[in-house]
């Protein structure tokens, strides 16, 4: 194994069982709710965190600072460590500007330096990233190798997402007053992705939850390239039941076996609400 250290952050949303399998390092995000800050989002009960969202408490987050960034590089710098960091996308967060100040003032200061990747992805989408970067130092590909494979690859990492409830695009600013309450009384759900700079972009909308979910698997079928190793995430706001769904689907369509499911984090699920499903994969394009 090559010997750097691979950072993410909780944004990634990768369950704990593959954290300490590929020993991927997580940067947590900071969250206030209802005053208080968690700074360690990852270690909050996330279906009571739901379960809170649904009862209409409202979360903050913000971006990890610089120190935060300090804090958890130096110890493995001052071991001779070089770190790969895959950050949050700067579309939607200060996280990577912050990160990349850090990594400069760390680089003057040492030998081994501090790589920072704009994964322009989110949730599992960023998480796929650090999957397969963890998997490709494990077969002995430099830290070089996996950063231009991560540049080269990162734009093929498809999001596909619907939400059941439209209220937090709406507090988010993702869509209008006017639209979201027309859909809601309509039971509207829209069908949504990730496009090359990382922002949030609508491809559609359809009535209903169930037809909703068949949409994230028609659109799939669309733009999936099977590769050998295939691995599909799934990420879902306290919906496991339809997250099996989704996951049923594609191993009866498509024959993938490897299906990852997992929450998303608090941290994501401020921004998206409860009932969120979220399905990733490598495509020809996004």
């Amino acid at each position: 194994m090559q010997d750097y250290i691979i950072f993410t952050d909780s944004t990634a949303d990768l369950p704990q069982d593959i954290v300490k399998k590929l020993d991927v390092k997580i940067i947590p995000m900071e969250l206030t709710f209802d005053g208080e800050k968690y700074f360690k989002d990852v270690d909050m009960d996330f279906k009571a965190f739901y379960k809170d969202l649904k009862n209409g408490k409202l979360p903050k987050t913000t971006c990890t600072n610089s120190a935060t960034f300090f804090e958890h590089f130096e110890p493995y710098l001052n071991k001779n460590k070089d770190i790969l960091y895959i950050c949050f996308s700067s579309a939607n967060s200060r996280t990577y500007e912050c990160a990349i100040i850090a990594a400069n003032e760390l680089n003057e200061k040492y030998t081994n330096k501090v790589t920072v990747i704009d994964s322009l992805s989110a949730s599992l989408g960023q998480g796929l990233l650090a999957y397969h970067a963890a998997k490709k130092r494990r077969n002995g590909l430099t830290l070089e190798e996996v950063r231009d494979w991560l540049d080269e690859n990162k734009t093929k990492v498809c999001h596909l997402f619907t939400v059941d409830d439209l209220f937090h695009l709406k507090r988010g600013g993702r869509i209008s007053a006017a639209s979201a309450s027309f859909g809601t009384v309509l039971n509207v759900k829209p069908i949504l992705n990730i496009n090359d700079e990382g922002f949030l972009t609508p491809k559609g909308k359809v009535r209903g939850r169930k037809t909703s979910l068949q949409a994230l698997i028609n659109e799939m079928e669309k733009g999936w390239v099977k590769s050998e190793n295939e691995v599909i995430f799934i990420s879902h706001a306290d919906a496991l039941d339809d997250a099996n769904f989704i996951a049923d689907q594609i191993r009866e369509k498509f024959g993938v076996e490897n299906i990852v499911i997992s929450y998303i984090g608090p941290t994501i699920g401020s921004h998206t609400g409860v009932g969120t499903i979220a399905l990733f994969f490598f495509g020809s394009k996004r």
